[in-house]
């Protein structure tokens, strides 16, 4: 970050990576078959109720049987993540992508999306109008933090009455926008909310260990109960729904939710939800809905796509939701659902990194899909539940859909009404001509699915082509003609050109192996280029004159050799991950990783090395080398190698553990330097001595409080060795003394201690670090922006506290540091044989742990504090037009 005093942030709107370049694969859009549009009936919202008689319980629009064949829908492009905002976008741009996905959607025979509550009105309509397809409007209750009074509040306190009235207001609001937009079918509270109780009260606290989620279920849901008796009364027209985590606390939803309409809930079974619809039907008497079910196509035992597991899955799943609809003699409360999800989310497994790749990485067991499934191993994998595969986005963000399997089944599944008049044999035939295997074929034999690029083993995926011109020149210039030997310069005026050209290499050699290889060609480098240090000043030409004089027919010449640069060909960045069920290998060159810091490295020893233009503008080799996170028996583990991790970094291992002991997430890192850099190799100017380091970090949250404490044990190779100091004796005069590194020198600790209550945010850190015991710099925030940090240097004592006040779209955060070295710098006044420290002479040095006595204001404007300006993943997230600080 740069040491400014202010900052300012204008919102950007950012294609993904791959969208920068220019693509060179040529793909072909799929082509399903679209049904015709149905019109709204003249403008006019529809009237939704839930009809329950002898037979069971239908919905119905106007009066008419609705199972509801939906599935869950957003818009991310590759290489964007959850920030993503489609209605933000130009309305072509919006236009062209709902056309793109909307056809298809209804060529399968879709009727509803289920989609959250920031989409306009008008597309609401222009989806229904001219496709047919009503809209599910979710709004989450909460679920991933709300704002009160400008301050935003990452868990969600439903006990807290002005939270409740908060969350109910808005939700009124979202009535009040969506009430008479015709294709709206129903409003959907929450998602999972049940999953997410996780706030912290001296209340809840309280009670015993068993009874604190109870406490907390029953205050979410009778904030659902409130808010859909004033939903349903501000709108009598639609039916409301709760999106539940299974049948989780379904006799409190029974007790505290009167007046629900559709029990909606996320369902991840397997191929049958077995007595789900018993239950439901004998609790609550109402209608259910999946919110979300569904499975990935992706084979986690063998690690492979699996078209034909995926449609097999969701074949028997809507199989069932047939025979359990109204009439059919069974249960007769399903009334359809929304499968999840409508396409691939590539950023879901690391939500703010590696959003350009599609991970394979299984996140969590579900032994209801056996065909994948392994005791103790993961099976789940987020980024691969698409009914349709992704294609990488062109300059707009617009991207093409590859229908998968899954797409062909469900197409032939909701060619079947089971309201009119269908027997149970009919559905049972009709479930039987639907073959996976078959739809795997249509899959298959579909053109588009087969030019799908990152499928390919390899592809060139893209190429960047710089030109730049430079025109030097002036008056009253001094730049010698000639040097002192007589040999010409490099003419430093006129006009001079740059030809350098990037090609971008691909390859997937298997689902889980993915390699990147960025390469660099430089045409003609200028020789009077004003940037003196840059990457493609390798290749600028030279003359060379010889001191040997040869004879040509008897006359003597002077040779002169002229090079047009040594490196015109060269890697210019390269990654490489392997995603293996015991681990996942990131290797790196010049393509940046992220520091530890927010992963239990309190001390700081593993540096982030993002370096963005100055990579190119020092031409620098770093970072290099490769990360191994473990998996299974081997969570926990992180394991990092490389010639030079960050700039100055010398060659080493670092390992680190990390597990939770009895509520306290304990964190344990150890580094190992290896050898000493090269002067080539690092960027400092003088390369630090290996050593190697330990540390311990326990974390504790209990209520507001947080408390991070730990030690570090570092530099034990410089034990005994020798220093001098000053002394002020009683003259006035100084007395030069020695001394030398003790063991207890090699230790050190510090302690950090953080409220977060409302608009108040404090914190209290304070550390002790032997001469010797040099960790690295604070690389985290706490709550804001402040510069008076930590600096994890040895040899000083330090303390710090400041707090951020929130309030509105403006927070005002006053920081105070003191710190002060053990053993201080030598005065430059002192007698010999004093000297000035360095870091060659002595074990420490007195540089960025000096005495200090220092404070700060930062004040901030920021009108959406859920995406706070100092957020630590601020540049992903940021979405206001204008936020600032000074």
């Amino acid at each position: 970050m740069n040491p400014s005093i202010g900052r300012l942030h204008l919102r950007r709107f950012r294609a993904s990576f791959a969208a920068l370049l220019v693509s060179l694969v040529a793909v072909t859009t799929a082509h399903a078959e679209v049904q015709a549009p149905v019109e709204a009936g003249g403008g006019k919202s529809a009237v939704v109720r839930v009809l329950n008689d002898a037979s069971g319980s239908r919905l119905q629009v106007d009066g008419k049987d609705f199972l509801v064949r939906g599935v869950n829908w957003d818009y991310i492009p590759i290489g964007q993540n959850y920030a993503f905002d489609l209605w933000s976008q130009p309305d072509d741009m919006i236009q062209s992508a709902l056309d793109r996905e909307m056809g298809l959607l209804a060529g399968m025979g879709v009727n509803a999306i289920r989609i959250y509550q920031g989409i306009p009105p008008k597309w609401v309509r222009y989806i229904h109008d001219r496709y047919g397809i009503y809209c599910i409007i979710n709004h989450t209750i909460g679920r991933y933090g709300f704002t009160v009074d400008g301050v935003w509040h990452v868990n969600v306190d439903y006990s807290d009455p002005k939270m409740r009235g908060a969350i109910a207001a808005d939700v009124a609001a979202m009535v009040k926008r969506y009430r008479g937009t015709p294709g709206v079918l129903m409003y959907l509270l929450g998602n999972e909310n049940n999953y997410g109780l996780s706030w912290s009260s001296f209340e809840i606290e309280a009670l015993p260990k068993g009874e604190r989620d109870t406490a907390r279920a029953r205050y979410l849901y009778s904030l659902f109960g409130e808010i859909t008796r004033a939903t349903k009364e501000q709108d009598p027209e639609k039916v409301v729904a709760i999106a539940n985590g299974d049948a989780q606390y379904i006799d409190l939803i029974a007790q505290e939710c009167k007046g629900l309409d559709i029990f909606g809930t996320n369902v991840y079974r397997g191929i049958s939800a077995r007595d789900l619809y018993q239950v439901v039907h004998q609790k609550l008497g109402i209608p259910i809905m999946y919110t979300e079910f569904g499975c990935d196509a992706f084979n986690a035992r063998e690690m492979h796509e699996d078209q034909a597991m995926q449609a097999k899955y969701l074949i028997g799943q809507w199989r069932e939701i047939y025979e359990q609809s109204a009439g059919h003699g069974r249960e007769g409360n399903a009334i359809g659902g929304c499968v999840f999800q409508w396409s691939d989310g590539w950023w879901k497994y690391g939500q703010e990194i590696r959003l350009d790749i599609h991970d394979t990485n299984a996140s969590w067991p579900d032994a209801g899909f056996a065909d994948d499934f392994t005791e103790g191993e993961n099976n789940m994998n987020e980024e691969w539940w698409g009914i349709c595969a992704k294609g990488m986005p062109d300059s707009r963000g617009l991207y093409d859909l590859y229908p998968r399997a899954a797409y062909y089944a469900l197409r032939k599944i909701f060619a079947l009404d089971p309201y009119a008049a269908t027997t149970d044999d009919a559905i049972r035939d009709h479930f039987a001509r639907i073959a996976p295997a078959t739809a795997t074929l249509e899959a298959r034999g579909d053109k588009a699915s087969q030019s799908l690029g990152v499928l390919d083993k390899i592809q060139l995926s893209g190429a960047r082509l710089q030109f730049e011109t430079y025109s030097t020149g002036g008056y009253l210039l001094t730049t010698p003609t000639a040097d002192t030997t007589g040999h010409a310069l490099p003419a430093f005026r006129g006009y001079d050109h740059l030809e350098s050209f990037y090609a971008d290499l691909q390859a997937h050699p298997a689902p889980n192996v993915t390699g990147f290889l960025s390469v660099n060609v430089l045409g003609n480098v200028p020789r009077n280029n004003i940037d003196q240090i840059t990457y493609e000043n390798r290749g600028v030409a030279h003359d060379f004159s010889t001191q040997d004089t040869f004879y040509v027919a008897g006359v003597p010449h002077t040779q002169t050799i002229y090079s047009s640069g040594l490196e015109r060909v060269k890697v210019y960045k390269a990654s490489f991950s392997w995603d293996d069920k015991y681990f996942l290998a990131d290797a790196f060159y010049r393509t940046g990783h992220y520091h530890w810091g927010y992963k239990g490295d309190f001390f700081g020893l593993y540096r982030e090395a993002n370096y963005g233009p100055n990579l190119d503008t020092y031409n620098g080799e770093a970072p290099l080398g490769v990360e191994m996170t473990g998996k299974r028996e081997l969570n926990g583990l992180v394991v990092a190698y490389g010639p030079q991790l960050w700039w100055g970094a010398n060659p080493a291992i670092l390992a680190k553990y990390q597990r939770w002991v009895h509520g306290v997430q304990a964190s344990a890192v150890y580094e190992n330097d290896i050898a000493k850099s090269s002067a080539v190799s690092t960027s400092s100017a003088v390369g630090l001595r290996p050593t190697s380091k330990f540390t311990l970090a326990l974390e504790k949250t209990r209520g507001f409080f947080t408390l991070d404490a730990g030690g570090i044990w570092a530099g034990a190779n410089r034990i005994d060795e020798i220093f001098p100091l000053a002394h002020r004796n009683s003259e006035g005069s100084y007395d030069i003394l020695a001394d030398h590194i003790h063991p207890y020198d090699t230790y050190g600790g510090k302690a950090k201690l953080t409220y977060e209550k409302g608009h108040l945010h404090w914190y209290g850190q304070s550390a002790h670090m032997g001469l010797v015991a040099e960790a690295g710099p604070t690389l985290t925030t706490t709550f804001t922006g402040w510069n008076l940090k930590d600096s994890g240097s040895g040899n000083q004592t330090n303390f710090l506290s400041g707090f951020a006040y929130n309030t509105g779209r403006w927070q005002f955060a006053p920081n105070f540091l003191w710190q002060k070295p053990l053993i201080g710098p030598m005065p430059a006044d002192s007698p010999s044989p004093g000297r000035l420290r360095n870091i060659l002479e002595d074990p420490f040095a007195v540089r960025s742990n000096r005495e200090m006595t220092a404070a700060e204001i930062l004040i901030t404007y920021d009108p959406t504090p859920a995406t706070w300006l100092w957020a630590w993943d601020n540049d992903l997230r940021e979405d206001s037009r204008l936020a600032g600080s000074i």
